[in-house]
Formats: structure tokens, C-alpha cells, sequence
């Protein structure tokens, strides 16, 4: 009988790994078919207003957005925290005190108090250079007033940031995309790229919709290395990966590409390092001037068409 038993119980899960990769592979499958309508797989590299135009004006409020639209970026990147109500900020920090006059944890704050903060004036004392005047008493933006400003035409690059901090944090992202018409009925969508650090946190929102494109980002203190085993664990739920530039090099890149994986680095502001992320074989790159990406990318590609001509 414990013969037997153990026989069933070994079928069973043999069965359930069987069913489990069955599904993966489906989701998988699902997730390509629509990722290949997606705008991150047009023939051109990706133009990501880092927090906005952040260079230029305060990171994460409607005037930075705006900015990077103005200045031909091709996605809002916008960071998300959540407040003690439940409400889904464009925010970095897991606090208020970097880019608002308050102090606190979001978690911690309700977005009525959040929506009493100055959000710009830091900016301006921080960067008098950049200064204006209607910076001063910038509030902090909802992700659904981010929607309704800039509205279905407008690329976003979300990341759940610091998702273990907000229990709910993956079900509110796609409860507003659904509600904002950022997917369609099947869910796919044309206009919205997910990040986190946090594999959990993607896996999660895979586990919820298949079809919505995933990158996973990485924070690498020493240089940057990157296995094959790795590479194809993240394609089973992501299009790509978003790594820090300064511990990357080429043989990285290309390991990457060699999965079929897009590569967007964070965040490169000097013109020497964009041309070098394009050089290595960058499919797009966080910027917080995103005038100044695509000024060197014209030229990048003036150059690349004359040296073909050749």
C-alpha cells in the first residue's frame, strides 16, 4: 500500500509540474503574441524620460512629464509608491522628505496629506540654474491623474517600486490600467511597460495578465554579470532588462540581445555613455534628458546609415 501510495503521489506530481510548465509556456506564448504589437518592438531604440525631463524639472510632478513629452522622449517613466489609503503616487523615494517639504514615509501619509506637500520648490533650490518660478507649490501627482493628463495617446514606463512595502500594490496598478483603458478586453496593451526590481512583484503581475510586457530591473554594485540560465528564466516573464549603465559592458549587452531580450540601462546623461549604450547595442535607455538622447541618436543613426552607404 505505502508502494502505491508513494506511485500516486509521484504521478501527481509529475502531473502537476507537467500542468504548471503547460501553463507557463501558454502565458509565455500569450505574452508574445501581443508583445509583438507592442510599441517597444518597433525598429527604433526607445527614448525613456528618466522621473520625466527630471534634469530639467522637478522629478515625478506634471511640468517634468510634460517636459519629456515636449523634448520627444518616448515613454513617461513613472515611479510608483502608495499611500496609507491605498492610492497608487508618482514618487521615487519611499519618503517624502527628498522632493517635498513634508516628512515621512508614503505608507504612512494619506493622499490628502500627500496632496498638501510642495513638490517643486526643493528643485529650485537645488538647481537654481533650472529654476522658475511656477515650479514653487508643484503637487504630487496620482498615477490616475498621470493617466488623465496625458491620456491613451502618451507611452508610460511604471515600476512598482518597493512593492513588499504595499501589500496590494500589483492588483491597484491593473485594477487603474483597466479602469483608465490602458488594457483592452483581452488585456494586452500598446502603451505601458512594467518594471520592478523585484521579481516577485512581476511575476505577480505576469501571474494577473500574461500579455503586459515586464522588464526586470538590476541594481549591480560591482561589475555587472549576467548568466544564460538567468537570461532564459527571465524571458519565461519579461521582454527585458533594465540593469545601472555604470557596471555594464558590451560582452553584457550582447549576452542579452543574444536572448532576444531588450536592453534599457539607467540612467546615462552624458553624451560619451549614450553613444557607447547605442555602440554596445542599447534597444532604448533611461535619460533625464531626453533632448539631449535624441540629438546623439540622430546622429548615431546619420552615421551608422553613411557607414552602410559605404
Amino acid at each position: 500500500m505505502k508502494t502505491n501510495l508513494s506511485m500516486k503521489k509521484f504521478g501527481l506530481s509529475m502531473m502537476s509540474a507537467a500542468f504548471i510548465l503547460q501553463a507557463t509556456s501558454v502565458g509565455a506564448l500569450a505574452a508574445d503574441e501581443n508583445h509583438t504589437n507592442s510599441s517597444i518592438y518597433e525598429k527604433k531604440i526607445v527614448n525613456i524620460a528618466h522621473r520625466g525631463a527630471s534634469g530639467y524639472a522637478p522629478e515625478h510632478t506634471i511640468p517634468s512629464y510634460q517636459l519629456g513629452e515636449q523634448m520627444k522622449g518616448d515613454y513617461i517613466e513613472i515611479d510608483l509608491q502608495m499611500t496609507k489609503d491605498g492610492r497608487l503616487i508618482a514618487m521615487h523615494d519611499e519618503k517624502v522628505d527628498r522632493t517635498t517639504n513634508g516628512t515621512g514615509l508614503v505608507k504612512d501619509l494619506t493622499l490628502a496629506e500627500i496632496k498638501k506637500l510642495d513638490a517643486g520648490t526643493w528643485f529650485n533650490e537645488k538647481y537654481p540654474q533650472m529654476a522658475k518660478k511656477s515650479y514653487e507649490g508643484l503637487v504630487v501627482p496620482t498615477l490616475e491623474e498621470v493617466f488623465k493628463k496625458f491620456g491613451r495617446q502618451a507611452n508610460y514606463y511604471i515600476e512598482t517600486k518597493s512593492p513588499d512595502v504595499y501589500p496590494g500594490m500589483e492588483e491597484e496598478l491593473l485594477k487603474v490600467l483597466k479602469d483608465y483603458k490602458m488594457v483592452d478586453s483581452k488585456g494586452r496593451t500598446k502603451n505601458v511597460l512594467i518594471q520592478s526590481f523585484s521579481q516577485e512583484s512581476l511575476l505577480k503581475v505576469h501571474d494577473m495578465n500574461p500579455k503586459l510586457p515586464l522588464v526586470q530591473l538590476f541594481s549591480y554594485k560591482n561589475q555587472a554579470t549576467i548568466s544564460d540560465e538567468e537570461l532564459d528564466t527571465i524571458k519565461e516573464y519579461a521582454i527585458g532588462v533594465g540593469p545601472n549603465f555604470n557596471k555594464v559592458d558590451g560582452q553584457y549587452v550582447e549576452m542579452v540581445r543574444n536572448h532576444d531580450l531588450q536592453f534599457h540601462p539607467y540612467t546615462v546623461n552624458e553624451r560619451a555613455d549614450m553613444k557607447k549604450a547605442l555602440e554596445w547595442g542599447a534597444t532604448g535607455l533611461f535619460t533625464n534628458y531626453p533632448d539631449v538622447f535624441k540629438e546623439v541618436l540622430t546622429e548615431y543613426k546619420h552615421d551608422k546609415h553613411n557607414k552602410n552607404e559605404k
